[in-house]
């Protein structure tokens, strides 16, 4: 009889539960499991369309099962594990032996479970020696990320249950569109909706800015790339009218003077000129956040993906630190994490800048700490490396990276101004890439290894909500796949490492609650058998403990428990603005695609649904053009060119053009962005490009 495995969904960080159950294997045509939903505080039983098709990417005729080199022919053929680890290991031998450990890098993913995070950090560190690690998440997560250290002395992205939205009277989205990207979240906005209550800010009239309709809330539709002139705008109002939490301030937080300083000068007709939003409508969402007892605020990419990511982000906290709002029972402030492990991913070591437990890797004492787990001298323990963006700039550059080891990230498609990257690869002596299917830039590689995917893996994840969960292997793997703690442990093995590296997930686990004790992300109290007997479990969870699963309710993670404003100025010159003839660029998710596509474009259902990239553009910007709908177009700019359709709709500004970034190839939507990033966080400027739009003749020539 088939055994059923309660585990969780491959893709986004809600985490949803599912239940999987091996299929007949006689019956060719099915799946190999059944997904059921599984009842749990963020799904409540329900998936989106991504959850529920799932199984097929278990079965999907692409997926890799043999290692592949690049012959002397130029293509990819397979190979045995033994000769790609052996050619990865001398070739890594070379190359560090003639241009220094820091020639090799590691690049990283939010979707890897927490052991493999972790060990990836400490496999980078020890067995390479380099310094050279970043991942993904800084492409996510980063600006937020920076932005709550710097406020509340920790960086967890809801610091709260999200079932405590449920009894919400207001709840304000900023640069979110969940009802898209995370569906079953929308269940826990009915409280607010009902109580006219949700705001949703977005320049789009995506799916999530119409829950307001029909007096559940309000949509607001600023200009692309202006909510932190917003955000100033509604500080000032709140300070103005007097609406400031004034116990709360004086008692939890330190620097309101400077805010209230830097505001000053934001009066709402102001405001309504820089973002279109008027001043009327700002004026009564700044009343209608202060007037409850149940007020959240939410952020998401949309206002983090900037090179003022950090500042926009900071000034939403500043907001919420003004209305009380940050450890309140009943309400708060969070940022909506995406990456399935976007959470986990960036605390246990594979960020150039941390070590296992949300440590700084210049911090003597969090070194010494990490040392003695390990089992080494903190002195070999490389310092910090750079940034993601950084790390790609240097590829194949003089005494930049001449080495790359990718681990669940598909750059070609999702990493900023692509064409550069493709260049950057191309320059590489060695590029490895670890995928479980021949993604874009697995098709660049020297070498492919096949790995294991989620239904096929134990290990824990940790959801949006810092809750750490079980992932558990329903089906084995294809014969020629291969667990990832494994390729780490037999790289080492070949390169002589002397530290030990674990190939059991629970044995990786019981070392990574050891290396994070202490630190900022404390797992030290959890254990595999509390989390198979379903027991929540939110960091910091220190041994002996109960977890915490809401933080700052009686001080923040700052040395004196005190939160802390800090002013931040909007500046004109962050963005180059769209000239005559010029449109914004704004680009984001679809609900049937997730990330770089590399999963969701290999299933039936989601392909067939949105086979290609579809430009969204107002009708009379088109007419202006000469578009048409359905039309084939060109987006172009100094960086590059996509051709897609055009799709007319007045659910976007006359002034912008959307386009989703799950696609390769030509339809890339990367190939537009800038690579200039957020001084603070080095978070890359996803959102706002400008880029002229031309209709394409059926010709291909240019009309």
């Amino acid at each position: 009889m088939s055994t059923p495995s309660d585990t969780h969904c491959p893709y986004c960080a809600l985490q949803c539960a599912m239940t999987l159950t091996p299929t007949d294997a006689s019956n060719a045509a099915a799946a190999p499991v059944t997904v059921t939903g599984r009842d749990f505080p963020t799904n409540r039983g329900g998936l989106c369309t991504k959850g529920w098709t799932s199984a097929e990417l278990l079965r999907a005729p692409s997926r890799l099962t043999a290692p592949l080199v690049r012959g002397a022919d130029g293509e990819l053929h397979e190979t045995s594990w033994d000769e790609a680890l052996d050619l990865v290991t001398t070739r890594l031998r070379g190359i560090r032996s003639r241009h220094g450990a820091d020639a090799i890098a590691v690049f990283g993913g939010g979707g890897l479970t927490n052991e493999k995070a972790y060990l990836l950090g400490k496999f980078a560190r020890l067995a390479l020696g380099t310094s050279r690690i970043d991942y993904n998440g800084r492409y996510c997560m980063s600006s937020a990320a920076a932005a709550g250290n710097r406020a509340f002395g920790v960086d967890r992205g809801l610091p709260f249950p999200v079932e405590d939205l449920d009894g919400a009277s207001t709840i304000l989205l900023l640069g979110t569109n969940v009802a898209e990207t995370m569906p079953p979240f929308i269940g826990h906005l009915a409280g607010a909706q009902a109580a006219g209550g949700l705001v949703v800010v977005d320049p789009r009239r995506t799916p999530t800015a119409r829950l307001t309709d029909d007096g559940r809330g309000l949509h607001i539709q600023p200009e692309p790339g202006t909510d932190l002139a917003l955000l100033l705008g509604l500080a000032h109002v709140v300070i103005a009218e007097r609406l400031v939490d004034v116990d709360y301030v004086a008692a939890r937080t330190t620097g309101f003077e400077s805010v209230r300083r830097s505001v000053a000068s934001w009066w709402p007709e102001r405001v309504q000129s820089v973002t279109g939003v008027p001043a009327p409508t700002l004026r009564r969402l700044a009343r209608r956040l202060a007037s409850g007892e149940s007020t959240y605020i939410l952020t998401g990419r949309g206002v983090e993906q900037h090179v003022d990511g950090t500042d926009t982000a900071t000034a939403a906290i500043n907001l919420a630190l003004l209305l009380g709002l940050p450890g309140r029972p009943g309400s708060g402030y969070g940022t909506l994490t995406g990456q399935g492990n976007g959470q986990g991913g960036r605390e246990h070591g594979q960020k150039c800048d941390q070590l296992p437990g949300y440590r700084r890797i210049t911090d003597p004492e969090a070194r010494a700490h990490v040392a003695r787990v390990w089992g080494v001298d903190p002195g070999e323990i490389p310092g910090p490396g750079v940034p993601a963006v950084e790390l790609l700039q240097s590829l194949g550059r003089p005494d930049g990276v001449r080495a790359l080891l990718v681990h669940g990230s598909n750059l070609v498609v999702s990493s900023p101004n692509v064409a550069d990257v493709r260049a950057g690869l191309s320059r590489l002596d060695l590029l490895v890439v670890c995928d479980v299917f021949p993604s874009e830039t697995a098709a660049l590689a020297d070498v492919v290894l096949p790995v294991t995917q989620w239904a096929e893996e134990d290990g824990t994840m940790t959801n949006l909500e810092g809750r750490v969960i079980r992932r558990r292997r329903a089906i084995a793997p294809p014969a020629g796949a291969r667990d990832e703690l494994w390729v780490l442990a037999e790289l080492a093995r070949r390169l002589e490492c002397t530290a030990t590296f674990g190939t059991d997930p629970e044995a990786v686990f019981e070392e990574l609650r050891l290396a994070s004790e202490g630190g900022i992300a404390d797992y030290s109290g959890i254990d595999y058998a509390m989390l198979d007997r379903g027991e929540a479990a939110y960091w910091p969870y220190p041994s002996g403990s109960a977890g915490t699963p809401r933080l700052f309710a009686d001080r923040f993670a700052h040395p004196d428990g005190r939160a802390r404003f800090a002013a931040v100025s909007a500046r004109e010159s962050a963005r180059p603005r769209p000239a005559d003839g010029e449109l914004t660029l704004v680009t984001g998710r679809l609900l049937e695609h997730y990330q770089s596509g590399t999963q969701t474009r290999r299933v039936p259902e989601l392909h067939d649904a949105r086979p290609e990239a579809v430009a969204s553009m107002h009708p009379s910007t088109a007419q202006r053009l000469g578009i048409t709908d359905g039309e084939r177009i060109e987006l172009a700019n100094g960086r590059g060119t996509v051709r897609c359709l055009a799709r007319l709709t007045t659910d976007i500004r006359p002034d912008a053009v959307f386009l989703p970034f799950h696609y390769g190839d030509e339809q890339a939507a990367n190939l537009l962005t800038s690579d200039a990033v957020d001084p603070v966080s080095s978070m890359p400027e996803f959102k706002t490009n400008v880029v002229r739009a031309r209709r394409l003749v059926e010709t291909g020539v240019l009309a």
